[in-house]
């Protein structure tokens, strides 16, 4: 076996191990250097003797420094750093960046459906909105007899979803903060995967009332809502309603209508540029940033070139290459925007008395990533190179094209439901460690870090960027089948895995306000 090892910088003083398996004691490097002990998969060696206090570099940064002295060839464990204070959030480089202009990315096209709005889905879904948890198994019993008796008379519909969520009563819903849970559920209902058609399910006594989550004017389509009593809802106290299966047939009644909406619609051609693309990277290691990350950023590039819209998130997964992205706004209007959403999250993670480095998890650890500081490093990658043209607050709705700063917590469920609500019709999410997350209302597209996870989750991983680490493909090649994959995605030609097993995470709403 030839011992493998990867640096990302010439600045670096620590590489990562390639080989399964890892490495053994004795094992001598190309460079001439032999381990001193055993170093695992994605682990970090030491190149240089590093002293007590030394910083220890990757991605040509310190991710911490040497809380005692590491001889040459020794593991760099997370135990052996201490990690390094936060970046200030004054002083920064403000839109100092400015690449050279790519050319547009022309004459790539897909099968969508295009929206009375103007927005463009990649699939035809029913959605059936709820103000309040307490509807969930209503609605989900709903659900079912829809798909089993309903669906089948309908086959241009994809599918039926119950949008269920844990909020709507028990909270505190004009408080500081609530507006984002509001706003949040509001704008899924209207994601453009689901054509427009707005139906709720309401139970009639809840503190978020139907005429609150969807006020008029909220529904930007022509004619849907001319009143109040416009808004399609279905309230399980009605008097109307005596018994369980007279709600059930209520709820029935009305997603026929939606239905035949939904079957009339037809695909068409439109650019590349309707795509609306949300990254987002879980159950990371330390093979994130090298290989799936980077050629996500490739990809996220040639999807701004195409002119579409893509958006990176998860604010503690970036804030400390947050000088990295204010050096790229377009202006210095978005890089505060930027900054004012860092700080607000600190101050968020300040009041429940933790910071960022909470968000370590131990898997990650345990594939390598030592702290949340050589993790932001590999998350930020899947921003690409372009220009930041824009920054959304979460539950906000995306209205520009290009590459936005959509900030979310860094939870998987909570990212991937405020991209849903910004707008998003397809998800790529990398993963190191392996993860089934998925998504009802759109497609994902899962991408492996690392052959092996790809070998043995070989019907769960869509595409294995782990070729990159073993030198049978390079980034721009894993981009450029990533770009051509979304696009098949896209069209309805091609399902995702988590499609064809139907694996989808609940939504979870982001809600910093307090619980009553």
């Amino acid at each position: 076996m030839i011992p493998l090892t990867i640096s990302m910088n010439e600045r670096d003083n620590v590489a990562i191990v390639a080989n399964d398996g890892g490495l053994a004691a004795g094992t001598t490097l190309s460079s001439g250097l032999t381990l001193k002990e055993h170093v695992p998969q994605g682990h970090k060696v030491a190149l240089v003797d590093l002293g007590i206090n030394a910083p220890v570099i990757r991605y040509g940064i310190p991710i911490g420094y040497a809380a005692q002295a590491i001889p040459a060839g020794s593991w760099v464990s997370e135990m052996l750093l201490k990690m390094p204070d936060a970046r200030e959030l004054d002083n920064l480089p403000i839109a100092t960046v400015k690449p050279a202009p790519q050319a547009p990315l022309e004459g790539y096209t897909f099968e969508g459906y295009r929206n009375a709005d103007g927005s463009v889905g990649t699939r035809n879904i029913l959605a059936i909105t709820t103000t309040v948890q307490c509807v969930s198994g209503v609605v989900d019993y709903a659900v079912q007899r829809i798909k089993a008796e309903l669906l089948p008379k309908y086959p241009n519909v994809d599918d039926v979803v119950g949008i269920e969520h844990t909020y709507g009563c028990g909270v505190a819903i004009d408080a500081e903060g609530a507006d984002i849970p509001i706003r949040t559920l509001r704008n899924i209902s209207l994601n453009p995967n689901f054509g427009g058609e707005v139906m709720v399910v309401s139970l009639g006594c809840e503190k978020l009332q139907p005429n609150r989550l969807l006020p008029p004017g909220s529904i930007p389509i022509k004619d849907q809502r001319g009143s109040d009593e416009a808004l399609d809802v279905v309230c399980l106290q009605d008097d109307e309603h005596v018994g369980f299966m007279s709600m059930i047939d209520s709820i029935m009644d009305s997603a026929k209508v939606h239905l035949e909406k939904l079957n009339a619609r037809r695909r068409e051609t439109v650019p590349a540029s309707e795509l609306v693309v949300g990254v987002q990277c879980g159950g990371s290691d330390a093979f994130s940033g090298v290989t799936a990350n980077p050629a996500v950023g490739f990809c996220t590039d040639l999807l701004v070139r195409a002119g579409a819209s893509v958006m990176f998130s998860e604010v503690t997964e970036v804030r400390d290459g947050i000088d990295q992205l204010t050096s790229r706004a377009t202006t210095p209007e978005v890089a505060q925007a930027m900054i004012d959403e860092m700080a607000w999250y600190d101050a968020y993670l300040k009041r429940g008395k933790v910071d960022r480095s909470a968000n370590t998890t131990p898997g990650n650890k345990k594939g390598g990533l030592s702290n949340i500081v050589e993790k932001a490093m590999g998350s930020i990658i899947k921003s690409g190179t372009s220009p930041i043209s824009g920054v959304l607050s979460p539950g906000n709705k995306l209205k520009q094209k290009g590459l936005i700063f959509a900030a979310t917590p860094a939870s998987d469920f909570i990212c991937g439901t405020l991209q849903l609500a910004a707008g998003m019709n397809l998800h790529v999410f990398t993963t190191g460690r392996g993860t089934p997350y998925g998504l009802a209302a759109v497609p994902v597209i899962k991408v492996a870090t690392r052959t092996d996870l790809a070998r043995r989750w070989s019907d769960l991983m869509d595409i294995n960027a782990g070729k990159i680490a073993d030198g049978t493909a390079t980034i721009e090649d894993i981009g450029w089948e990533m770009f051509h994959l979304m696009l098949e995605v896209a069209s309805g030609r091609k399902k995702t895995f988590a499609e064809q097993w139907k694996l989808h995470n609940a939504i979870s709403l982001f809600n910093p306000a307090p619980v009553t």
